[in-house]
């Protein structure tokens, strides 16, 4: 079922017709009322005539509305009155000059008085329909007299009747106007509905050029076109990275898969000596060093961005001494010395695995640009309720206007070419952290040397941290 008619349906049939059924039940009570209040009237109207029926000149039978003088104002709404003798004849009837009985039924026994009275409906041959009340009254002399009077239920029946086409007319009425507000607001949702399908084909298609069409209406599909745009702009982004990233590696693949192909086509365009091929093998075996270190460390920034983790609770300053621990000996070997700076026990929820990862590439990135004589200072602190593992080298330092870029896969800073490495462990640190639900970033604060990097991960009391 389409939109439209579902709102058709939903928006505009089901609601007037269940108004109509409410007018129509509301209907049904006020007939009953209006009938209620005709029986209330005919008893009131019985109770006053049974009483003075004989309070006449010799106590002679008689009812006051055939006398009363507003008896032609009233004769399109009074009811007729009829009173019966002992024997069930006709007495008395008015209004006067009535032709016949509108029951055409003459004879009425009296009953014995005190009885109820009897409320019944008669309906004519014509179809007319009549409510009676029967009162049995005893006169002074000791004869019963049989009390009748009939008031016709017409009245009731126009009222009902002009209720009813009200009701019809005004559900009618609320119904088309329902319909045409459906109609519109179908067509509306329609359009904006069919624009964020559109948008979606061009996604599955790959296209992620652009953004849905805009919409401004602040309602769930409005949100739902926010959440997709903003959606589509990270697979935008996403797509150029891994763009990048292919691009990056194909070059950085292609670097020594050259240098290996020309010490190949060296060694093997003269004779050369064992002394000569030796060296072949050695410079080719260094680049298949290096291409198993940047097959490797592609396949853990692939591992970091699925962000497969394992996280538990654990002692992250332990994790932490681990990895300066590990670097200590490489340390050595180049004259540096590595300064941990960590507070007791640190309960962190975290991936050991991949914050160990991390670390070690900041360290490895110290290690690689750090002097001779240089310190590595590693702190574990607590800010703003988040753990920061901050790494300080000694180093040239990172100029500012590439302290993001520093985290983009095969970037390396001007004038560091040469140096060793695949230009992906800064990108992997930052994976590692994001999967966290932190950052990477390289310290703002001023330093007279070298750089400061931090992994900043979600922490929990200031508390744990001081402990």
């Amino acid at each position: 079922m389409t939109l439209t008619r579902r709102l058709w349906l939903l928006g505009a049939l089901v609601p007037a017709l269940a108004m109509l059924a409410a007018l129509g039940l509301a209907g049904r009570f006020f007939r009953y009322d209006l009938e209620r209040s005709l029986d209330r009237a005919l008893l009131a109207q019985a109770a006053v005539e049974s009483v003075s029926l004989f309070d006449g000149p010799g106590q002679r039978a008689h009812l006051h509305m055939a006398v009363s003088p507003l008896l032609e104002q009233v004769r399109p709404f009074a009811p007729r009155g009829y009173l019966y003798g002992p024997d069930g004849t006709l007495v008395v009837r008015y209004p006067q000059g009535l032709a016949e009985d509108p029951v055409r039924d003459h004879r009425f026994i009296p009953g014995e008085p005190g009885g109820a009275p009897l409320l019944v409906t008669r309906v004519t041959p014509e179809g007319e329909r009549w409510r009676e009340v029967r009162v049995d009254v005893r006169s002074p002399h000791g004869e019963n007299y049989a009390l009748r009077l009939s008031a016709s239920l017409g009245q009731v029946d126009g009222s009902v009747g002009t209720y009813d086409r009200m009701a019809f007319s005004v559900a009618a009425v609320l119904g088309l106007a329902l319909l045409a507000l459906q109609t519109q607001q179908a067509r509306k949702l329609a359009r904006r509905l069919a624009a964020i399908t559109r948008h979606l084909g061009q996604i599955r298609e790959g296209d992620f050029s652009q953004a849905p069409v805009a919409d401004e209406e602040r309602d769930e599909i409005g949100q739902l076109r926010a959440v997709l745009a903003e959606a589509t702009e990270r697979l935008r982004g996403a797509r150029a990275a891994q763009e990048r990233l292919i691009a990056g590696a194909a070059h950085e693949l292609r670097t020594p898969l050259t240098l290996m192909r020309t010490s190949m086509d060296l060694a093997l365009r003269r004779e050369r000596t064992p002394e000569e091929l030796r060296a072949s093998l050695v410079d080719a075996r260094r680049e298949v060093d290096r291409l198993a270190a940047l097959a490797g460390n592609l396949l853990d920034l692939a591992v970091a961005g699925r962000g497969s983790w394992d996280r538990k609770r654990g002692d992250l300053s332990l994790v932490v001494a681990q990895a300066v621990e590990g670097a200590r000996a490489e340390a050595e070997q180049r004259g540096l010395l590595i300064r941990l700076d960590a507070p007791g026990p640190v309960e962190a929820s975290f991936d050991a695995g991949g914050v160990r990862q991390a670390v070690d590439n900041l360290l490895s990135n110290a290690l690689k640009f750090s002097p001779e004589g240089g310190e590595i200072h590693v702190r574990l602190a607590q800010e703003g309720g988040r753990y920061q593992v901050r790494v300080a080298d000694s180093g040239p330092g990172i100029p500012a206007e590439e302290q993001e870029a520093v985290f983009e896969p095969f970037h390396r800073v001007l004038g560091s070419a040469r140096a060793p490495g695949t230009g992906l462990g800064l990108a992997i640190v930052r994976e590692v952290a994001e999967q966290h639900g932190g950052r990477a970033y390289v310290a703002r604060e001023p330093r007279e040397s070298g750089t400061e990097l931090v992994i900043e991960l979600p922490g929990g009391p200031a508390s744990e941290c001081s402990r």
